[in-house]
């Protein structure tokens, strides 16, 4: 008999969207970061949720205003791989009856603090009993249908790209969840980057602005399992000549003799941009990104074919289609 566990969450949502009955009104992008519906006069509505449960969404010595803060991330996040301003967000939460009210008062100003740094209102939202904490956070935006950028447009030729370097955050969570060791100044900066995420929002909006990027997603994921789905659905090949890989990360990986191009590929919660790029636009995307105070990095090429191939100084090979995955991972 098949377990949820068995199917994992892809197959899962494969399962349910069978049953559903698309509208008229919609784009049918089961498979984007975001659902999008039909307004007027090429206006698009843009909607996510994104769930945070406690158990496991909440790494150890997380405390509640990150916890807060993260669950905002996660959804302006996704606008900012397609390259869309949230302009509301509503809240739902299952709260155990245990809970302190300081407790309580920690995770409103990690909502809070989120909101603010995004610059996105909290409207409203839903609040019940459950065994543990669940957050539901839905955001909502507009957005004109052309500046759009789905997962689909990448071409033989683009330029594969981020907006962030890897590794951090599958070294901070090697250390909280497997006690891998650090020194303390190291460890401090690896925890950092995974109790405090960033959504690269202001990354996102710009290169929507000059149209400069053919398809996007964020890396929550894995970076690894981000560049399978921009292959799956713009059919195309990816060959990698560069990793970034933060510092902390490569002092991580030969303290621990780990490989750290691994680290930068298989983990996850990073929220980088993962882009392709139009190679006639690459030096006005690079500029756009750093007025906004970011920086692009340069990955490799979208090529013909289905394969992701590694062509680093270092390493050399083929990357497997790993990543996080509810159920499984």
């Amino acid at each position: 008999m098949f377990t949820a566990k068995n199917l994992g969450e892809r197959e899962i949502i494969k399962l349910f969207l069978k049953y559903f009955i698309s509208s008229p009104l919609d784009l049918n992008f089961f498979n984007e970061d975001v659902a999008l519906v039909k307004l007027s006069k090429g206006k698009i509505a843009v909607l996510k949720c994104d769930m945070l449960v406690s158990s496991t969404d909440v790494p150890p010595g997380m405390n509640f205003k990150q916890v807060g803060r993260k669950a905002i991330v996660s959804t302006v996040s996704d606008f900012a791989a397609k390259g869309v301003k949230p302009l509301a967000l509503l809240i739902s939460l299952g709260l155990p009856k245990h809970m302190l009210k300081n407790e309580l008062k920690q995770l409103a100003l990690g909502f809070a603090s989120g909101a603010k740094e995004y610059n996105v209102k909290i409207i409203g939202g839903d609040t019940n009993e459950s065994k543990e904490l669940v957050i539901d956070c839905v955001g909502y935006g507009v957005c004109e249908e052309e500046n759009l950028v789905f997962r689909w447009g990448a071409r033989p030729g683009d330029i594969l790209a981020s907006t962030g370097e890897f590794g951090a955050v599958s070294a901070g969570l090697k250390i909280v969840l497997e006690g891998f060791k650090a020194s303390l100044s190291l460890k401090r900066k690896l925890l950092r980057a995974v109790y405090m995420p960033k959504a690269h929002l202001k990354e996102g909006l710009a290169l929507s602005k000059i149209k400069a990027a053919t398809a996007s997603i964020d890396s929550s994921d894995g970076l690894a399992w981000s560049l399978f789905e921009l292959s799956k659905m713009s059919k195309v090949g990816f060959v990698i000549r560069n990793l970034p890989i933060t510092k902390e990360a490569l002092i991580f990986a030969k303290l621990n003799k780990l490989n750290p191009i691994e680290l930068a590929l298989y983990g996850g919660e990073e929220f980088n941009l993962v882009l392709t790029i139009k190679r006639g636009k690459w030096r006005k995307a690079v500029e756009a990104i750093e007025k906004t105070g970011g920086k692009l990095y340069f990955l490799g090429e979208a090529v013909k074919g289905k394969k992701i191939i590694l062509d680093l100084k270092e390493e050399k090979g083929e990357v497997k289609p790993l990543g996080w995955e509810h159920f499984k991972t």
